[in-house]
């Protein structure tokens, strides 16, 4: 699309802002293409393998084993072997089932579910836990780490089931806990979570390359942490449970252990300084800020005043909606923050908390309760998109809505306020045509929102 003076050209033309819009979404999940990451920071040169700013003679090495869990972790597999060629031993990766694969020399690709985890997520688990048990000094292991990892290796605790730890998530998934308390919590229930496998690793040489969905990058929650010190404890796990007030929708083994862990009648997780984890090297190649300021970019080519206003965007997708539109309202009437056109974007990650049986996903009910505040409102156009292409149990990354989005759901005899109290944005978003359908895109920074205000 060209870029030339886009914004500039027609006052309120919300056709062209909306196509704008998208294309900015583009460029954001392009500039955090997992394959391209990895090639940004891993590169071989004879028997040297460089990674970020360390250099590993592989000719130390007896074997080299790939172990991945993510949504990204086929495409940054892939990235990694044609790197390193024959130099590869084995690997195992675990990914959403669905997503793009690509055949992959000497590693095992397993498809899992996410977010909840099957049996699937649990033999690919294993198959790594396997594969590690040999690993000594003379192995270099090069984990693969991306969003929904966590969900995508499951290893119940003993006296655990994949059942009991479904039930548990699908408890913390309804209730609106964050992605911090949802691992918190996956990681006293797990054997690879919260510094397992590279506890199973040990004294294996280890580097991580990490893919982050999460605010802030903090490694001892991307996919749990499995090759990081656990900074949480069982006093953790159960301020959230009492948060939320779900411990007794449990089951009775999953509260039975956090009962005795917060007695003291059983370990925590490796915390910091543990000898296991000590010589991991952990190396961040994308995350939010990098997709954020991807579209920034783009904006400002288009015509745009862009402003990244945050990538720590947080909260109940239906109340984050209405302080975009507020932010709209405050630029159309006085100019602030930013001048018009403009584009103010925002990254992060919402939650919804789960009153109804209908479909949808935390971008498509922040676009649906954004648009319900959005008639009368010219000249403004509300996108919400997760940088994976998957927003909830759908086909859809998000949705880009504008003032006439209530119109046409009026005109498709839709409520969208029924919509909204009964989480079943999908539908009513796909009869306005408001849909952002990309498939997988085989990376994941979380999510990322747009707002434009023309001239």
């Amino acid at each position: 699309m060209d870029a030339v003076n886009s914004a500039g050209t027609d006052d309120y033309d919300v056709a062209r802002m909306r196509r704008d819009a998208l294309v900015m979404f583009d460029d954001a999940v392009q500039a955090v293409d997992a394959r391209q990451c990895i090639h940004r920071f891993v590169s071989l040169d004879g028997g040297t393998l460089r990674i970020d700013d360390r250099t590993y003679d592989l000719d130390r090495y007896e074997r080299v084993l790939v172990i991945g869990a993510g949504k990204a972790s086929v495409p940054m597999a892939g990235a990694l072997t044609s790197i390193l060629g024959d130099r590869v031993s084995q690997g195992v990766v675990n990914t959403k089932r669905g997503a793009d694969l690509e055949a992959l020399e000497r590693i095992e690709i397993h498809e899992c579910g996410h977010p909840v985890p099957d049996h699937a997520g649990v033999r690919g688990a294993t198959a790594m836990l396997n594969l590690l048990e040999g690993a000594d000094e003379r192995t270099l292991v090069l984990f693969l780490i991306s969003g929904g990892g966590s969900a995508l290796t499951p290893a119940p605790v003993g006296g655990i089931t994949l059942e009991q730890k479904q039930a548990t998530t699908q408890a913390l998934l309804e209730c609106g806990a964050n992605i911090v308390e949802l691992n918190t919590i996956r990681k006293h229930l797990s054997r690879v979570k919260g510094g397992g496998l590279a506890r199973a690793a040990f004294p294996a040489h280890v580097v991580a390359l990490v893919l982050s969905d999460v605010i802030g990058d903090p490694l001892d929650v991307i996919a749990s942490g499995p090759t990081v010190p656990d900074t949480s404890t069982w006093r953790h796990c159960v301020g959230i449970l009492d948060k939320y007030a779900i411990g007794d929708k449990l089951p009775e083994p999953v509260r039975r252990r956090f009962e005795k862990g917060i007695q003291g009648d059983l370990p925590d997780t490796p915390k910091p300084g543990d000898a296991a984890l000590a010589a991991c090297h952990n190396v961040i190649v994308a995350g939010n800020r990098h997709a954020v300021e991807a579209a920034r970019d783009r904006a400002r080519a288009l015509g745009y005043h862009p402003l990244i206003l945050s990538t720590r965007v947080e909260g109940e997708a239906r109340e984050v909606a209405r302080v975009f539109t507020a932010i709209a309202r405050e630029i159309r009437d006085a100019g602030r923050p930013v001048p018009t056109p403009a584009c103010v974007i925002v990254g992060g990650e919402t939650t919804v908390t789960i009153r109804g049986a209908g479909l949808g996903g935390r971008n498509q009910e922040l676009a649906l309760a954004g648009a319900i505040d959005m008639p009368g409102l010219d000249g403004v156009v509300l996108m919400s998109a997760g940088t994976d292409g998957d927003d909830g149990p759908t086909d859809a990354a998000g949705a880009v809505v504008d003032g006439a989005t209530v119109a046409r759901a009026a005109a498709a005899n839709l409520s969208p306020i029924d919509h909204l109290q009964r989480n079943d944005a999908y539908p009513l978003l796909d009869a306005t045509g408001d849909l952002i359908k990309t498939g997988q895109t085989g990376t994941n920074v979380a999510d990322v929102a747009l707002i434009l205000v023309g001239a």
